[in-house]
């Protein structure tokens, strides 16, 4: 039993580096804060939907800009005209989102639900090929789950097109702040553990 114990001891370090074991407590406050935003996201999904589309027509923005200025920085390159259309079609999207998230967020939300929809269609493609196989079930499940998903938000667009991304963001952060939670839970342990050991 005691070398058991030892053999688990020993190979604990391994999964935590010494760094993580020391400062377990700032990964559990920022997973503690991403639940928390997590949370209040859940009751403020078009918030949530607005700042998230106002932040993707900046990171928009931003990547048509540089582009541009990498394009003025390349003049004697053969395709330097597709590579500012290109920037300018991006700065156009930027701005137009950010003039207008919830029209942006409407439309992005039609592109989820489609590409739901497609992902769901392969899941189970891909589920009736392992028929023949222990568990084929399950991709066969999540693929009608996804089909589901994405005609559910079909059905409510445009209105669906308010609150769904603000939802899967928030859902997002839950989840991200609780596995970061349970890392920083078995980060202190395992520092505990290796004191005790020594």
């Amino acid at each position: 039993m005691s070398a058991n114990r030892d053999a688990t001891l020993a190979t604990i370090p391994d999964a935590f580096s010494h760094d993580l074991q020391k400062n377990w407590g700032w990964l559990l406050a920022l997973g503690l804060s991403s639940i928390a935003l997590g949370t209040l996201g859940l009751y403020m999904t078009f918030a949530m939907t607005v700042i998230t589309v106002l932040v993707f027509g900046v990171l928009i923005l931003a990547a048509g800009i540089f582009q541009l200025v990498h394009a003025f920085t390349c003049i004697s390159w053969k395709s330097v005209l597709w590579h500012v259309l290109i920037a300018l079609l991006y700065v156009a999207a930027g701005v137009d989102i950010m003039v207008d998230p919830v029209r942006a967020s409407a439309i992005l939300t039609l592109v989820l639900a489609g590409l739901l929809i497609a992902v769901g269609v392969l899941r189970g493609l891909m589920a009736f090929q392992l028929r023949a196989a222990h568990g084929w079930f399950w991709p066969l499940l999540s693929g009608l789950v996804s089909i589901g998903l994405g005609a559910m938000i079909i059905a409510q667009w445009p209105i669906s097109g308010l609150w769904v991304i603000g939802l899967f963001v928030a859902i997002e952060l839950l989840f991200n702040g609780w596995s970061y939670v349970f890392i920083a839970l078995a980060a202190r342990r395992a520092a505990r553990e290796g004191r005790i050991s020594a």
